[in-house]
C-alpha cells in the first residue's frame, strides 16, 4: 500500500489574506440567530405618516421653493435607510467596548469610506445643485471638542440612541426616546444661551487633508486608515470571540425586503451614504442633526417670551439668519423632520410601529439626562455622530477623527453609567449583542 505525498500548503499572497480579513465572515462564539418574520403592515400608521409626509413636501415645495422641498424628500429617504437598515451608532460603539462585537464599527467604515468617495468627487469638482458651493465639514481642534464628544458619548448610552438614532427611533414610535429628544432640545438650548461660557475655551485651526495633499490625497489617506480600524477590528473580535448581533424581524425575498425591511447594515450605509452626498450637493453643506435642536429650542423661548437674538450665538454669522428665518426653510430642520416621517413610514410598512407606554422612572431619567449631555456635548464639539463624526471624516477634517477617538472613551464612561439607570450592557456569555 503507498500512500500519497503530503499536500503543500502555499500561504496566500499578502493582497488575498489583506481581502480575506476584510471580507470574510467574523467570529462570534456562536452563530447568528435567524431573523423572525415581519409582522403585518400597521395601515393606519401608514397612512397618517404617508400623507402627512405627502402634505409636508407639497406645503414646503409650494412655500419655500425647489430646494427645501428636496431636502425634505431627502431627510424622509434618509429617515427609511435608518430605520430599515437599523443603523446605529450607539449600539455598535456599546458592542465594541463591551464584548469586542465590532460588526456595527465595520458598517460604519463602509459608511465613511463611502461618503469620503462622494465628498472628494463633489467637493473637489465643485459641484453644486441650486447654486450651492460644496464646502467641506471642518471644525477646531480644540477643548470643546474633546469634552463634547467625550459628553456625547456618555448621553448616547443613557438616552440610548444618537442624534441620528433618536430621531429615526421616535419616528418609529418608540416613547422612552421622545424623552431623549426633550433632553436633547434642552441641551442644545442651554448650550446655545450659555455659549459665552465656552467659546474661547483653547482651540488651534481646523485641519483639512485636502488643503495640503489635495482631494485624491485626503481620499487615499481616509480610506487606508479605515480600512485598518477593519482589520483591527477583526483581530479584536477573533480574541474576544463575542456573541453576535441580534437579528431583526426581517420580510421574505428581495422585493419585500427592499420595501419592508431589514436591510444589510452594508445596504444601510451606501444608501446613507448616497442621501447624505445628495444633501452636500444640494445645500453645499454636509448632512447634520443637532443644529436644529438649538433652533426649535430657540424658537419656543421666544415664543414664550424670551429673547433668543439677544444671545451671542444666535448673532454669529449664518446663525442669526437661521433664527430669523422659516423653521420649514432651514437645512437641518427639513432632514431632521423628514428622518422622523421617513421612519414611520418604514416602521409602519415593517409592522413595528408602536407606542410604548410604560416606561420605568429610572430609564426615563437616563433618557432625558443622556439628551441633554448630546445637547450640550454637540454643542460643545461643533457637532453630533453626524456634523462630526460622519461629515468630519468624509471631508478629510481631522476633527472628525479626533470626535470618533474621544467618543469611544466617552462609551466606555457611559456603559459603567448604564446600570445605575437599570440598563443593562453585552457580556461575552450573552446568546445575542
Amino acid at each position: 500500500m503507498t500512500t500519497a505525498p503530503p499536500t503543500e500548503v502555499t500561504a496566500a499572497p499578502p493582497r488575498a489574506r489583506t481581502a480575506t480579513a476584510l471580507f470574510s465572515p467574523a467570529h462570534t462564539s456562536r452563530p447568528a440567530p435567524p431573523a423572525p418574520p415581519l409582522k403585518p403592515v400597521r395601515k393606519g400608521p401608514l397612512a397618517v405618516s404617508a400623507l402627512l409626509a405627502v402634505a409636508l413636501t407639497a406645503y414646503v415645495w409650494a412655500t419655500h421653493g425647489a430646494k427645501p422641498g428636496v431636502l425634505l424628500l431627502l431627510g424622509l429617504g434618509l429617515g427609511v435607510g435608518l430605520f430599515h437598515s437599523r443603523f446605529g451608532f450607539t449600539s455598535a460603539w456599546r458592542q465594541l467596548v463591551a464584548v469586542g462585537n465590532g460588526t456595527g464599527l465595520r458598517a460604519h467604515a463602509l459608511l465613511l469610506g463611502t461618503t469620503a468617495t462622494l465628498f472628494a468627487l463633489v467637493i473637489g469638482t465643485g459641484t453644486g445643485l441650486f447654486g450651492s458651493a460644496p464646502a467641506p465639514s471642518a471644525g477646531p481642534l480644540g477643548l470643546g471638542l474633546l469634552i463634547g464628544s467625550v459628553l456625547f458619548a456618555i448621553g448616547m448610552q443613557l438616552g440610548g440612541a444618537c442624534a441620528s438614532g433618536t430621531l429615526y427611533v421616535v419616528g418609529s414610535g418608540q416613547s422612552t426616546l421622545v424623552l431623549t429628544l426633550g433632553g436633547f432640545i434642552a441641551g442644545a438650548t442651554l448650550a446655545a444661551w450659555q455659549f459665552d461660557l465656552w467659546k474661547d475655551l483653547p482651540a488651534l485651526e481646523p485641519v483639512v487633508l485636502a488643503d495640503h495633499i489635495g482631494w485624491f490625497g485626503s481620499w487615499a489617506v481616509t480610506v487606508a486608515a479605515l480600512a485598518l480600524i477593519v482589520l483591527v477590528t477583526r483581530r479584536v473580535q477573533a480574541r474576544r470571540n463575542p456573541p453576535p448581533v441580534d437579528a431583526v424581524p426581517s420580510a421574505r425575498g428581495a422585493l419585500a425586503r427592499a420595501v419592508r425591511g431589514s436591510w444589510p447594515l452594508a445596504a444601510g450605509a451606501m444608501v446613507l451614504a448616497a442621501l447624505g452626498a445628495a444633501v452636500l450637493l444640494v445645500s453645499g453643506g454636509a448632512w447634520g442633526v443637532t443644529s436644529a435642536f438649538s433652533l426649535w429650542g430657540s424658537e419656543l423661548v421666544g415664543a414664550l417670551g424670551g429673547h433668543p437674538e439677544n444671545w451671542t450665538w444666535w448673532q454669529r454669522p449664518g446663525n442669526a439668519e437661521m433664527l430669523a428665518g422659516p423653521v420649514l426653510a432651514d437645512k437641518t430642520s427639513l432632514t431632521d423632520i423628514g428622518i422622523m416621517i421617513g421612519a414611520a413610514v418604514a416602521a409602519s410598512l415593517g409592522g413595528t410601529w408602536a407606542l410604548h407606554r410604560n416606561i420605568p422612572w429610572r430609564t426615563a431619567v437616563a433618557a432625558v439626562l443622556g439628551g441633554v449631555l448630546m445637547g450640550i456635548g454637540a454643542r460643545l464639539a461643533g457637532g453630533c455622530n453626524i456634523g462630526a463624526y460622519l461629515a468630519g471624516i468624509a471631508s478629510g477634517s481631522l476633527h472628525g477623527w479626533l470626535w470618533g477617538a474621544f467618543a469611544l472613551g466617552g462609551t466606555w464612561i457611559g456603559l459603567k453609567l448604564r446600570p445605575l439607570f437599570g440598563l443593562g450592557n453585552p457580556k461575552p456569555g450573552d446568546g445575542v449583542c
